[in-house]
């Protein structure tokens, strides 16, 4: 989802940033949250436009003395698609490379990105669902940059469709972990986080995978049964350098995989040579 459009203050609300929707295995509904969705726990259901999809974005970023927002895009930040890089599509793997740039209220540019999202084919029939990494490269372009804000609100995410918040609680996110007994509110540097959620009469789930060379700490918000869940962490980039994040999400139907499936696809991630080195 990469249009921007200002015709309208309405319009600018639902396409301030670019992110990535999820279909189930038909490719007929949404697994993913759009700017559609509402607050989740506000009695008052306001429109909660922060949490669209597969997105990232901090919400305290620091640049010549100010802070922009972006992640709920407050203050007349946006991201916005400048145009594709790359786009290729085959029977194995589909990939763009998307050059965006994260621009202040003058419209400037603070941050130059390049996301590229490559989605494989998965075999599995009866699972069906895809993998999906993300590689991006985020360049300060006209001074040093501090990217800030906490677990909730910032980082690279995932949001379930906003039907999960307002269903019971047979449809609520559940969420598994490397090891027994960990606590995402505590523990630090967690490889990867899983959660589980019912759309349609069906169980979704996703792995949410953090490689080893993004910045530390990282911190999971992996905890809100409304499912949005993904890594945080801060980091200053300097002026004219490049910070370069990998993630990798596994996105399947059925009932959770097992931890031991978790590890092994972690695994795979972290050994395969193509993203071992990502300089």
């Amino acid at each position: 989802m990469y249009a921007y459009d200002t015709s309208s203050p309405q319009r600018v609300f639902e396409t301030y940033k670019p992110f990535h929707h999820v279909f189930d295995a038909q490719g007929q509904n949404l697994l993913t949250n759009g700017p559609d969705g509402v607050q989740p726990y506000s009695k008052d259901k306001i429109l909660y436009p922060h949490h669209r999809g597969i997105f990232i974005g901090w919400s305290r970023l620091e640049f010549t003395g100010s802070r922009y927002d972006f992640w709920g895009m407050g203050g007349g930040a946006s991201q916005v698609h400048q145009k594709f890089l790359e786009q290729i599509a085959g029977p194995v793997l589909a990939r763009s490379t998307a050059l965006i740039h994260w621009n202040d209220k003058n419209g400037e540019p603070i941050i130059a990105e390049q996301r590229q999202t490559t989605v494989f084919r998965q075999s599995d029939p009866i699972r069906g669902g895809g993998l999906l990494e993300l590689r991006t490269e985020l360049k300060a372009v006209r001074g040093d940059v501090e990217l800030g804000g906490d677990p909730e609100h910032a980082g690279f995410q995932y949001r379930a469709h906003n039907d999960v918040d307002s269903g019971g609680k047979e449809v609520k996110a559940t969420y598994l972990f490397h090891d027994d007994g960990v606590d995402p509110k505590k523990d630090i540097d967690l490889p990867w986080a899983a959660m589980s959620y019912r759309l349609n009469n069906r169980q979704s789930c996703v792995l949410h995978m953090n490689h080893p060379s993004n910045p530390r700490p990282t911190i999971y918000s992996a905890y809100r049964d409304y499912g949005r869940f993904g890594a945080f962490f801060t980091h200053t980039i300097k002026s004219g350098e490049t910070l370069k994040l990998c993630y990798r999400m596994w996105i399947v139907g059925g009932e959770m995989p097992s931890r031991q499936q978790c590890i092994s696809r972690y695994s795979a991630f972290v050994d395969c040579p193509q993203v071992k080195v990502l300089d």
